[in-house]
């Protein structure tokens, strides 16, 4: 489902990938059975390419790894998560246009 500019996440790989990462990163937080999921992946990976180099854009399936999303307390998906320094700076709740993602995403990069 992710483009080559979209890096796939796992519990094992978050904290080096999300908190540790120089850049600051979008984390889409979904599921393959999730409609609202893959209405606003198409934008998602969009943004990947048009923000490369200045935002990682990251997807966590919370169905094959389910320990991050319970430390961020992800109740529904789609949920994105904009991080900065390892820290969430913005969420995102629902399938939203995509100027809403581009709106948070202007304030970080």
């Amino acid at each position: 489902m992710a483009s080559n500019d979209v890096v796939t996440l796992e519990d094992g790989t978050f904290d080096q990938e999300v908190l540790k990462s120089d850049t600051p990163v979008l984390v889409d937080f979904w599921a393959t059975w999730c409609g609202p999921c893959k209405a606003i992946a198409p934008a998602v990976e969009e943004l990947a390419k048009e923000y490369k180099g200045k935002l990682k854009v990251a997807k966590l399936d919370i169905d094959h790894h389910q320990q991050v999303p319970q430390k961020y307390g992800i109740r529904s998906i789609p949920t994105l998560l904009v991080f900065k320094g390892g820290r969430v700076v913005d969420t995102i709740i629902g399938a939203v246009p995509k100027a809403k993602l581009v709106d948070a995403v202007k304030k970080v990069v």
